[in-house]
């Protein structure tokens, strides 16, 4: 059962990486440097913002899980 944890965790490291990489600071999906400094997210880009929290919260309950079970 411990195994499966390991790996679970490896996988959403991994996946957690790769949406924090794709985010770039202040410019974002298909936005000009140019841009005002206050934006609003739209599109994939708020997507991949909520999905790298979703994920986040899920390798943290992965993580704490294994020492209640």
């Amino acid at each position: 059962m411990n195994k499966v944890f390991q790996i679970a965790q490896i996988v959403l490291a991994l996946m957690l990486i790769v949406l924090i990489l794709v985010q770039s600071r202040g410019t974002g999906f298909g936005r000009s440097s140019t841009s005002s400094s206050s934006f609003t997210r739209r599109g994939i880009e708020k997507v991949v913002f909520r999905l790298t929290f979703i994920i986040a919260a899920i390798f943290i309950v992965v993580s704490i899980l294994p020492y209640f079970i």
